[in-house]
């Protein structure tokens, strides 16, 4: 009929048009959500970072603050089977504590064991990543004549960037960066009065600041123990 037009289709170049901007808004849909999941993920990460130094400060200072040293040994040096001690040494960038402290927990039921054990906090490398250093803990139990060796390993924080102690002296009121008790010229059979620990953990990008953490607490028993023994 007359004056009817006729239906008129899309031609090509506006199909091509259509399907271009369809697969723009596609993208920036799909940036959009990406960018969303990293956020997130990153997020997380820093979360789980925070809480794992958090978590290994709150640690670290309620096993310290158990730190103890026993005189209680045999008159016969051959028959001594432990040896009670707390050495820390000073490195440029991560420290090391090695200590006996009523720090040991049962996991099984009934087992003849006490709360004694020596443990060690240090930084060692990432065996699987480059460049990547690990707070780790070491327990040892029953305490032994090494204290600086033996026992179970396990990773603290992971991608430390420094690791500091420091030990307040009650005699001479300083704080000092190393401590030894097994040593004359050392701090010979007492415990400094406080301790104070500095974190330092990576941030999760590179270009993030790293987290830093400080904590000081007081280390309750200083002398060593000598129940039953005459002085």
């Amino acid at each position: 009929m007359k004056g009817r037009g006729r239906a008129r289709g899309m031609t090509l170049l506006e199909i091509l048009v259509s399907l271009g901007i369809m697969a723009l808004i596609s993208l920036m849909i799909f940036g959009a959500f990406d960018s969303l999941s990293r956020g997130r993920k990153g997020e997380a990460m820093r979360n789980d970072r925070t809480r794992q130094a958090r978590d290994a400060m709150e640690r670290m200072q309620r096993e310290i603050a158990s730190a103890f040293l026993s005189l209680h040994q045999p008159l016969n040096q051959a028959m001594w089977t432990r040896q009670t001690a707390f050495i820390a040494q000073n490195n440029a960038q991560f420290d090391r504590l090695d200590f006996s402290a009523f720090a040991h927990r049962r996991v099984e039921r009934d087992t003849k064991e006490s709360d004694q054990c020596e443990v060690g906090y240090f930084v060692v490398k990432d065996p699987d990543v480059e460049g990547k250093m690990d707070l780790v803990r070491r327990e040892q139990a029953p305490i032994d004549l090494d204290p600086k060796r033996g026992g179970i390993v396990n990773v603290l924080v992971e991608d430390v960037e420094s690791f500091d102690i420091r030990y307040l002296d009650p005699i001479t009121s300083q704080w000092l960066e190393t401590w030894d008790t097994t040593q004359m010229t050392g701090q010979l059979n007492r415990l400094p009065i406080e301790v104070k620990i500095m974190l330092s953990v990576k941030g999760v990008r590179k270009e993030d600041e790293p987290f830093k953490y400080i904590t000081k607490f007081m280390v309750p028993t200083t002398q060593a123990l000598t129940f039953g023994i005459p002085r």
